[in-house]
């Protein structure tokens, strides 16, 4: 039986001190969520966590140019994800005892890997890969550098306060916000851009451009430490959350059986059928989540909203792709036929979005309701599902600032001010939440009965971690002698593209381990009509496969119906 574990590698034995420093604080961070989340994991699942094994190659220091425990922290997140697909396949298949690997070098990899993820030999950053991908970028605020600049953290008024601004998919409405035009021709230099649009914001005080953001409905937000954020009373309520929460919703529907039905390979989630209504990256990952455990995940877009077209490559591995208009008569008719048979139900949106069109939790129970048969919900957003920011529209970044992340990593770069850290990592984190709270939720369905709903956000996997704490001053002098000096130039007013492309130079460099072709499956995508490279699965779970039934392709690309899917014979090679 093919494993991830090889001869040469580091395990959860290891004498060396450097690799003990990420596995030691994989345990810790284990231990952590453990505690934060034990009442939202099934018993049956904590057997198989806690003889996880946590894998590495790593004899040096911690992967990325940041103090933050990333790669602890998403590790401990997969293993408790394995641990509740065993449970499953044990309900399922029968009792056992299960190897459960967990590869530090690919849960790294996963947390930046639309950056890793090329088309047709392109990465995200190639200059001519647009040609190959579906224009979803519909108001230009990908495309123009003066509109993407209008999501950048720059200085207010008060010298030392900082204010995320955040033009969504969208731009024009924040930029009118701060007294500049949508568009600006003029305007093709990245500093020159930067410079322009930082001198309007500084402007104002950071209330100030509050109280406008508010009006203006738009995701920006003060950007605030760690011990200051704790202060606010929507961070003192969340903090007391933990990770994820799965609810009940109804407890009449009997229980339902995993349907186990055939497949080239043995998935715990053959035959689940997942509806995904999500955009851009944490909400497209849990639903890419439950596709490599095997379920049938059909990702529903608007062709009349934006999102990234980029992130479409990785983001939508394994599923098929359709366009709906939900305000649509017909469309609405079509979803709500595929709604009959569909067993869960993944909410990318802000809180109240699909209950606006009819397709909250409550409102799919009463449109399924003669099926008997349960329904798992789960839903991500920015700010969390309670306290006075829950309704605020919110990406990333934003989460990243408002809760401290952005401070620590400035901090740690020896600078007096914050600067978001590179790549979506909370993104990636947060969706890895959501798709456990999906699986929870379908255990219980399939023990008890019912129908249940899953609620996680990106500031809660920030709370997470940070509350593991960051590396200690000696290990940071470490990083910043063995990285690039250029990474630790960055200023807060730098993008995440920049800072994402000064960050994949530098760990190229330091560490070649992630980048192996080990971590890496190509095929052909109909419909991206290129080769698509993606990283492979994270973890090894014995008597199961994790992976991809079939290649990614853009938004849109297919039929909306559960009828027709295909296989791609070259991702099922382990």
């Amino acid at each position: 039986m093919t494993t991830y574990l090889e001869a040469n590698r580091l395990t959860n034995g290891t004498k060396d001190h450097n690799s003990s420093i990420l596995l030691e604080g994989t345990r810790d961070a284990l231990d952590h969520l453990l505690y934060k989340a034990k009442h939202q994991l099934p018993e049956e699942c904590f057997p198989h966590i806690a003889k996880a094994n946590f894998s590495t190659a790593n004899t040096g220091t911690p992967y990325f140019p940041s103090p933050l425990k990333q790669t602890e922290a998403i590790s401990a997140l997969k293993a408790v994800e394995a641990g509740v697909a065993a449970a499953i396949a044990d309900f399922s298949y029968g009792a056992q005892d299960r190897e459960i690997d967990v590869d530090l070098e690919r849960a790294s990899a996963f947390l930046f890997s639309t950056y890793l993820a090329t088309v047709g030999g392109m990465n995200k950053g190639h200059p001519e890969v647009q040609t190959l991908l579906k224009d979803t970028d519909l108001l230009k605020a990908q495309s123009i550098l003066y509109r993407r600049l209008s999501a950048n953290l720059y200085e207010t008024k008060n010298h030392g306060e900082y204010f995320h601004l955040h033009g969504s998919l969208e731009a024009t409405t924040a930029l009118n916000m701060v007294g500049l035009e949508g568009h600006r021709p003029d305007l093709t230099d990245y500093h020159e851009c930067i410079n322009t649009i930082e001198d309007h914001v500084k402007q104002f005080t950071a209330d100030e451009l509050e109280e406008m953001n508010a009006k203006a409905k738009q995701a920006g937000v003060t950007c605030l430490k760690w011990e200051d954020f704790q202060k606010t009373q929507h961070g003192q309520e969340l903090i007391q959350q933990p990770p994820w929460k799965v609810e009940s919703l109804e407890t009449d529907s009997p229980p339902q059986p995993f349907p186990c039905t055939p497949s080239p390979k043995p998935q715990i989630l053959s035959g689940i059928r997942v509806l995904e209504l999500c955009r851009i990256i944490a909400g497209p990952a849990m639903g890419r989540g439950l596709a490599e455990y095997g379920a049938e995940v059909i990702k529903i877009t608007s062709p009349n909203l934006s999102d990234v077209p980029f992130f479409q490559v990785d983001g939508n591995l394994g599923k098929h792709t359709a366009n709906l208009d939900l305000r649509n008569p017909q469309d609405r008719m079509t979803f709500e036929a595929l709604l009959q048979s569909a067993d869960v139900i993944l909410d990318g949106y802000r809180p109240g979005s699909l209950i606006r069109l009819g397709y909250g939790p409550r409102q799919i129970l009463t449109l399924t309701k003669r099926r008997q048969r349960g329904i798992v919900y789960v839903a991500e957003n920015c700010f969390g599902h309670i306290g006075p920011w829950s309704s605020r529209p919110g990406w990333q970044q934003i989460a990243d600032c408002v809760t401290g992340v952005a401070w620590q990593q400035g901090l740690s770069m020896e600078l007096d001010e914050p600067v978001v850290p590179p790549f979506p990592m909370s993104d990636y984190g947060t969706g890895c939440m959501g798709t456990i709270a999906a699986l929870v939720g379908l255990y219980k369905r399939a023990k008890f009965g019912g129908s249940y709903l899953g609620t996680t956000s990106l500031c809660q996997y920030d709370i997470y971690l940070l509350q593991l704490g960051v590396y200690d001053g000696e290990l940071m002098e470490q990083l910043r002698n063995a990285h690039d000096k250029e990474f630790f130039e960055l200023r807060h007013h730098d993008s995440v593209d920049e800072v994402g492309k000064r960050a994949l130079k530098t760990m190229r460099r330091m560490h070649p381990e992630l980048f192996g072709e080990r971590h890496m499956q190509e095929c052909f995508s109909r419909g991206f009509k290129a080769k698509v490279r993606t990283v492979r699965p994270v973890v090894y779970i014995e008597g199961t496969w994790n992976g991809f039934l079939r290649s990614s392709r853009p938004n849109g690309f297919d039929d909306a119906t559960w009828e027709g899917w295909e296989v791609d014979e070259d991702m099922l090679k382990s």
